[in-house]
């Protein structure tokens, strides 16, 4: 019975792309110190898995491509060929073609079927060189990573009792009209004065004819290879045939990485086997250890199973102030500390390293650096960083973009870092750290910076505000006009970037995941962005608050303090009313108005709410606070989600829905 191996295309993305990634480590090393062979093996193991792969699931092309690296590959390791910077890069795009494939196969299920040919052929190319072809009585073993253990444990016992191992590589003349019975007759002179252990292709083909005009065996002997020579030259219809003498020895140092290699390329079909099995759990421990693959629906089902238990909590929260029951506090106590315990553990299931994201990068700034003629150190700290997996998916395309932007327009051109004191090499500096229930990620370069009056300049003559309006402006919200839509600094915008075009993308892309960022910049010292963001969306800490007869719920981490403020203490410039908060001038939001409410009950003393976003702060009015508590964000839905100031909802121990604000749209 066949086996669908296309119930199992997800494992096989998932492995790949890890091993992808570490044959980019590798290459970016490599790229630094060719002699290291160390990373030389490293890529070799990981095309040898990859062509494993590959070939169990059917995906030919990827197969053929990663066979010709190894080739290439082995020629390295062997000397036989010279590893350089043209070598490399080809290495390189045949890492994109891989990598392109890989995402082609998880949208579709089908791999590239084209552009293959070009880097094959170039591959061959480098195996077929001359240099190599000086070395191949040395390097012949090359082609023998097909014979298995046991072929090679018979070489090592024929050497242990005095006799020779050969490869013989034979040609057949193209007039011969039958090539079986002329490779019979080689094989029965050959068994005459030795013995024949393996062949390529296999006997059965070759008795079928299913071979062109070459074939190879090999062949263990007391004789020596003139002896060889001797009995193949007599016979006809020969173009020409090679004897190389193997090095058991180095051929069987070469079976541990062969079998290593052999046991990664085995491990995705060994998956496949025992998903197949009855004890699927058990099998699975033991293949992967205290490694588990998670499917991330799950994970998301598995967290709304959580959720529901907060919402039940919630509800018992309710019930016990009107209940006489004298257990029902401490049922409550209980099951708090159950709820909060699973809600702890299923995070942490969820927490992925940042650094999955940060390894994407040294790879482009190694391109883009090359391609733009700039010499660009990456700099990365906090890739153990933990975030939850839907932030991960979301935050890639901004930081992308950030770092385009600081190679292309940030960083100078050497002549220019050198003209103004600066080293020929610029700086980028990436890390992430914990901060609180936050992550901050930061992204600086020590480039040219951003001119204030420059923006400002541009954006009055793109007519985003008007001359008055520039002349008040702050250099902090001069900077802010960069992440108005369509905005740049730049008259030409580069194939790669110009900063300031996108960044309101960026910015929307960070806030739809409750984060924020900001901007520092010093001119001609370099620019610093900030991205802050929760550690999860799905479970918060949040103060419910009344507007008129309803309750709102505001996100904890937005807050930074809770205020009562006097009629007088209100004020009014350009008809937005102001505050006075610790020594700054902060407008005032109602909410009452934004969400469409009752006006704000008249009084001569306002509860407000201090929340905050970046560096920007406000006063949001309120008719009441209601307490914290834990909340489970629920999402609007497509139909709703283009809603303002909105984020989400969530629903109360009375089983009331409570709309969450989101304070990054009010700010």
């Amino acid at each position: 019975m066949d086996l669908d191996l296309n119930q199992y295309i997800d494992v096989f993305v998932e492995e790949a792309k890890e091993h992808l990634q570490n044959m980019n480590e590798a290459l970016l090393e490599l790229e630094k110190d060719t002699s290291n062979i160390s990373l030389i093996n490293e890529i070799f193991r990981v095309a040898h898995t990859l062509k494993g792969m590959s070939g169990t699931m059917g995906f030919i092309n990827m197969s053929n491509l990663t066979h010709e690296m190894e080739n290439v590959l082995h020629g390295v390791r062997s000397n036989a060929v010279t590893l350089n910077e043209d070598i490399i890069d080809i290495i390189f795009e045949c890492f994109d073609m891989l990598d392109y494939s890989i995402n082609l196969i998880a949208t579709n299920g089908q791999e590239k079927d084209d552009d293959y040919k070009d880097l094959i052929h170039k591959l061959r190319s480098i195996s077929d060189d001359s240099q190599m072809q000086e070395n191949r009585d040395e390097s012949s073993h090359k082609k023998l990573e097909d014979i298995n253990e046991y072929v090679l444990n018979i070489l090592e016992e024929a050497k242990n009792k005095g006799l020779i191992s050969y490869k013989i590589d034979i040609i057949l003349s193209t007039s011969c009209m039958l090539k079986a019975a002329r490779a019979f007759i080689i094989f029965n002179n050959l068994e005459s004065i030795g013995e024949i252990v393996y062949s390529n292709p296999s006997v059965e083909d070759i008795e079928d004819e299913k071979f062109d005009s070459k074939f190879s065996v090999v062949f263990i002997s007391e004789f020596n290879s003139e002896k060889i020579k001797e009995e193949l030259s007599s016979i006809s219809e020969i173009d020409d045939f090679s004897i190389n003498r193997l090095d058991v020895d180095s051929l069987m140092t070469n079976l541990q990485t062969i079998e290593e290699n052999t046991e990664k390329s085995n491990k995705f079909k060994k998956e496949l086997l025992k998903r197949n099995e009855k004890d699927e759990t058990t099998n699975r421990t033991n293949m992967i250890g205290k490694t588990v693959r998670v499917d991330i629906d799950r994970l998301d089902n598995l967290m709304n199973l959580v959720s529901e238990l907060i919402i039940i909590k919630t509800r018992m929260d309710e019930l016990s102030q009107s209940s006489n029951k004298e257990n029902m506090a401490e049922a409550i106590e209980y099951l708090e500390r159950i709820t909060t315990s699973i809600h702890d553990a299923v995070m942490k299931v969820r927490m992925v390293p940042i650094e999955r994201v940060f390894n994407r990068f040294p790879r482009m700034v190694r391109d883009l650096s090359k391609e733009l003629e700039k010499e660009i150190n990456l700099q990365m700290s906090g890739k153990d960083t933990e975030v939850d997996r839907t932030v991960i998916d979301e935050i890639g395309e901004p930081l992308i973009h950030i770092i385009r932007n600081s190679i292309d327009y940030g960083i100078e051109t050497p002549e220019e870092r050198i003209k103004r004191g600066k080293k020929k090499e610029g700086t980028i500096i990436l890390k992430a750290y914990a901060n609180g229930n936050s992550v901050i990620i930061e992204a600086e370069d020590d480039g040219k910076g951003l001119d204030g009056n420059e923006i400002k300049e541009k954006a009055i003559q793109k007519g985003v505000i008007s001359k008055q309006e520039g002349e008040l402006l702050s250099e902090e919200e001069a900077i802010a006009l960069l992440f108005t839509p369509g905005f740049s600094t730049t008259e030409e915008v580069s194939d790669i970037s110009g900063r300031g075009v996108g960044l309101d993308v960026v910015k929307s892309k960070i806030e739809s995941i409750s984060g924020s960022i900001e901007v520092d910049t010093q001119l001609y010292k370099g620019t610093k962005f900030t991205i802050r963001l929760p550690l999860t969306l799905a479970i918060i800490q949040a103060l419910l608050i009344r507007l008129s007869n309803e309750i709102y719920a505001i996100p904890l981490s937005s807050i930074t303090e809770i205020i009562k403020i006097s009629k007088e203490e209100i004020k009014s410039i350009h008809d937005q009313e102001v505050i006075l908060y610790r020594g700054k001038t902060i407008p005032i939001i109602e909410l009452n108005r934004i969400v469409g409410v009752n006006d704000i009950e008249k009084s001569d003393e306002y509860i407000a709410i201090i929340a905050r976003k970046g560096e920007k702060q406000a006063a949001l009015l309120v008719d009441g606070l209601i307490g914290q508590q834990e909340i489970v964000i629920k999402p609007l839905g497509k139909y709703l989600s283009n809603i303002k100031y909105l984020s989400g909802a969530t629903i109360l121990g009375d089983g009331n829905i409570s709309l969450i604000l989101d304070v990054n749209s009010l700010m």
